[in-house]
């Protein structure tokens, strides 16, 4: 199964996040199948690869609590209820 998690970047007390779609059974900083994000909690930057995150979801990767959190912000979830109403009509 495969998750869009945070994996940090970054020197000491200045942490950076990178999101990663990666597998359940991977460590934190393990490899990651794609990098579809960034945030940045000090800054509170983010950017998302948003085609790249839909791709993912609709493929049934499950996002942690706090990606969750961070695309819905976004307006990711919107995004991809818009997408699925437009397949099926």
């Amino acid at each position: 199964m495969v998750k869009l998690r945070l994996k940090r970047c970054g020197r000491k007390q200045r942490a950076i996040y990178r999101i990663v779609a990666i597998d359940v059974r991977s460590r934190r900083e393990g490899r990651d199948l794609r990098k579809v994000g960034f945030y940045d909690p000090i800054k509170n930057q983010i950017y998302l690869n948003v085609p790249a995150i839909l791709y993912f979801l609709e493929k049934g990767a499950q996002p942690t609590g706090t990606v969750h959190d961070i695309s819905k912000k976004a307006g990711v979830f919107t995004e991809l209820r818009f997408n699925q109403q437009t397949k099926f009509n």
